[in-house]
């Protein structure tokens, strides 16, 4: 979206998040010193290997879980910084959508319950008549059918159940929301209505996500852009066209090599199998932690931290075989 300067508005920037957790060996690296930011009515695809981090980063700048260090600004305010009460109110521009579409719903209370709690809590409407219209049209709105309003979630399929969670999530009109893997656990063919019901929702309301998932075909399907993590780590970040035509860092390309190739003639696409020992994220060495397991290591890949390289515009990879002079 363009603002009046006739630039991109930046909608969310982060800079050097780290989120760890203690344990008895020592520091988990949840998350590492990530940076990005995500233009307003834009979605950024976060993707990477189960455990990498990738919904630690979204809890983290959502303030569901406390960070360790680095700054987000939202709207160019630093929301680390808010009072409490001001952090309540944080809650009507940002949310969430989650993986599972049971757990993350209350199954003593129907889904016009579900979905009126939030205005209800936030005092939203004084007149309960606006209240509950408001609750059909996010009913509507989210592709539900008005005959299932006083139904309980286990009475549903996972697909309306999902359906809900959205219906939720916009009911206090977000600007922002993260979308935490939340067609995972659907069928190929609801998970192609949610995913084109939440791509309407954005060109009609405006909405900016940030798209978690380990899916890559659907993450090309879905995002602008295109961050790739590892151990806790963002190892390369591109528009998302760009990203499938010229992946950069090793671990992307086998990534991509993974995703299957549909073949008339019986032919398959040879697939890079990824070797080695996974790096122990508690209290981790510096350098890269894809080292372990790349075939082009080299000495200097252990040897201190490596920066974002900028090989092409708006295209950055963490690897020393981009570093200036060598690559």
């Amino acid at each position: 979206m363009i603002n009046s300067d006739g630039q991109c508005e930046i909608l969310l920037r982060v800079e050097g998040l780290k989120k760890y957790f203690k344990t008895r060996s020592g520091l988990l690296h949840a998350v590492d010193d990530v940076s990005f930011t995500i233009e307003r009515g834009k979605t950024l695809g976060v993707v990477g290997e189960s455990g990498c981090g990738k919904t630690t980063l979204g809890r983290t700048i959502l303030r569901l879980e406390p960070h360790t260090d680095g700054k987000v600004f939202f709207k160019g305010d630093d929301i680390f910084k808010y009072s409490k009460r001001k952090t309540r109110h944080l809650c009507n521009d940002m949310q969430m959508i989650f993986q599972d579409p049971y757990s993350s719903l209350n199954p003593r209370k129907t889904v016009f319950q579900i979905i009126a709690d939030p205005l209800i809590v936030n005092k939203i409407y004084k007149n309960k008549m606006e209240q509950d219209q408001r609750v059909l049209e996010l009913i509507e709105i989210s592709g539900l059918a008005t005959r299932l309003m006083n139904a309980y979630p286990h009475e549903l399929d996972g697909g309306r159940r999902q359906r809900v969670g959205l219906a939720r999530a916009l009911a206090m009109n977000p600007d922002f929301i993260v979308c935490d893997e939340p067609v995972s656990a659907l069928d190929v063919s609801i998970q192609a209505q949610i995913l084109n019901l939440l791509m309407d929702l954005q060109d009609d309301l405006g909405l900016t996500y940030m798209f978690i998932t380990h899916d890559l075909s659907v993450v090309k399907h879905i995002s602008d852009d295109i961050l790739v993590l590892y151990m806790g780590q963002a190892i390369e970040k591109a528009p998302s066209r760009k990203l499938f035509q010229k992946p950069l860092h090793p671990y992307t390309q086998m990534l991509l090599s993974a995703i299957p190739v549909p073949s008339l003639t019986g032919k398959t696409r040879e697939h890079e199998i990824i070797r080695g020992e996974v790096t122990n994220p508690i209290n981790p060495k510096p350098g890269c932690r894809f080292a372990s397991r790349c075939k082009y290591k080299m000495a200097k890949c252990e040897n201190g931290e490596i920066p974002f390289y900028e090989i092409e515009s708006d295209h950055f990879v963490k690897c020393v075989l981009y570093e200036k002079g060598f690559c």
